[in-house]
């Protein structure tokens, strides 16, 4: 492609589609979403086993400036949410302008033009005076690394990529993980199989998922845009406020791990179960979970709690440290996603070829998670540090995308062609997020993807979305470099 683009897109998920959004909304046409899969979507594409849905209430899991009255339940599932990603997408005109089965392998800044090449498998190559990345933070499943794990004769799947072709009625079922997919998808396969052998390495923290259908009534009052506007204000509230045990004193989360493990008691009458089943760590520290009938699955007669360890996998089963070997037809992997790639497996080459995979040897590193010195004109959308755990994703999306917004008009009115963030601006930004991260319920004693391997905070947002939102609004000069 000879003509260089305003900008060209990584990813055709919530974040890749609402920056899209924005660009049009703000009169720029020239762009494309480059998606390696057929369809858009991303998370809610590709995640359909059953049971899925989100776990933050509907009226707040969707764009600001596209509300949806019609949520059929408090909390969406997942073929309700992909339905309204793609009304979006039709909604604003952005399908014309993504580009399927575009698989992108690498990017290359070219500091002659000050534009980014982007190649992609096919042998395409884009060209754009800005490069955002939405790959989304939980987007390449974790596979674990278990001896034996191809040597399994029967069906082996992750939960994000759930093989609908394989029966699983009056089957023998293993599932590895306990997280926030396995807590979904286990009470709805276990009534069907024969057995269910669940392997868990660590208890979460699960609330009651307080789920209902959203009435008639309900679903016209929010059609008028005030009490949309106010529904989705009160969540986001209620929400935002347990940030305070999070980020200010993790000792206020107390309270709400008295009401998790009276709901552990209320469901769980098997006082040896229950202890298997009961957390030894803070609340928070790890992804707390919602479910009402995650607990009640466990109690089945067809259904086996397995806390020892694995050893290894063998074809007919799964062994455990103690000897025992577990018999199993299918294996499931409801292991969670590489939380710490952020861009992998895209290469990405900045100012005179610098590497961003060498760049992020230490750690990953980008300045409001956003961006990174030596990379001009790169944006990265669920970047470092801007997970979240007390509140949706979506208010951060769209946070970074008004940053994103704010630096093309930095651009257009100082008429230059790039900006990049100045070394001490990361440096500074850095050494705050360390500084804060100390004192949050993250780094209280737990193993989570929040960390990396040396025990620092790469992943989370260690404060409020009110503050981040204030401080993306508007790219503050004096903390770049601009070139043009």
């Amino acid at each position: 492609m000879s003509k260089r683009l305003q900008a060209v897109i990584i990813g055709a998920g919530f974040a890749g589609i609402g920056m899209a959004i924005a660009l049009k909304r703000a009169g720029v046409n020239d762009f494309v979403i480059l998606e390696r899969a057929s369809e858009a979507g991303g998370t809610w594409r590709d995640n359909t086993y059953p049971g899925c849905a989100c776990d933050i209430p509907s009226m707040l899991y969707s764009y600001s400036f596209a509300p949806n009255p019609e949520w059929t339940r408090t909390y969406p599932r997942q073929d309700e949410i992909w339905r309204y990603v793609r009304a979006c997408m039709a909604r604003f005109g952005i399908e014309p302008h993504v580009r399927y089965n575009t698989e992108v392998t690498a990017l290359r800044y070219d500091d002659g033009e000050r534009s980014w090449s982007v190649e992609t498998r096919g042998g395409d190559r884009y060209e754009g005076r800005i490069a955002v990345a939405g790959l989304g933070g939980l987007s390449n499943p974790s596979i674990p690394a278990i001896d034996g794990l191809g040597t399994f004769a029967g069906p082996v799947f992750h939960s994000a990529q759930w093989r609908h072709d394989v029966d699983l009625r009056d089957r023998r079922i293993a599932v590895v993980g306990t997280g926030a997919s396995a807590i979904q998808f286990v009470p709805e396969i276990a009534p069907v199989v024969r057995q269910l052998t669940l392997f868990q390495r660590t208890p979460p923290w699960i609330i009651p998922r307080h789920d209902r259908t959203v009435s008639r009534i309900a679903r016209f009052l929010r059609r008028m845009p005030l009490v949309s506007r106010l529904v989705r204000a009160a969540i986001y509230c209620s929400l935002e406020a347990r940030a305070l045990g999070f980020v200010t004193d993790p000792r206020l989360l107390a309270i709400g791990e008295r009401a998790a493990l009276a709901h552990l008691r209320a469901q769980v009458a098997d006082p040896a179960l229950r202890a298997k089943l009961t957390p030894s760590y803070r609340m928070g520290c790890k992804r707390a979970l919602i479910s009402s009938d995650y607990y009640p699955a466990l109690c089945r007669d067809n259904v086996r709690l397995i806390t020892t360890p694995i050893r290894a996998v063998r074809p007919h089963g799964v062994l455990t440290e103690d000897g025992v070997e577990h018999a199993a037809d299918v294996l499931i992997l409801g292991t969670g996603f590489r939380a710490q790639s952020f861009v992998s497996p895209v290469e990405v080459y900045g100012r005179e070829g610098i590497s961003l995979e060498r760049t992020w040897s230490e750690r990953p590193r980008a300045y409001l998670g956003i961006v990174t010195a030596g990379f001009p004109n790169l944006f990265f959308l669920v970047g470092p540090n801007t997970g979240l755990g007390h509140n949706s994703m979506i208010v951060m999306i769209e946070a970074q995308i008004a940053f994103v917004m704010s630096a093309l008009r930095l651009l257009r009115e100082r008429g230059v062609d790039a900006v990049d963030v100045s070394p001490a601006a990361e440096a500074a930004f850095l050494d705050e997020i360390e500084a804060r991260s100390a004192g949050t319920v993250w780094t209280t004693g737990c193993s989570s993807w929040y960390l990396d391997e040396h025990g620092r905070n790469t992943a989370i947002w260690p404060g409020f979305t009110v503050e981040y939102r204030k401080r993306t609004r508007r790219i503050d000069p004096a903390d770049f470099v601009l070139y043009g």
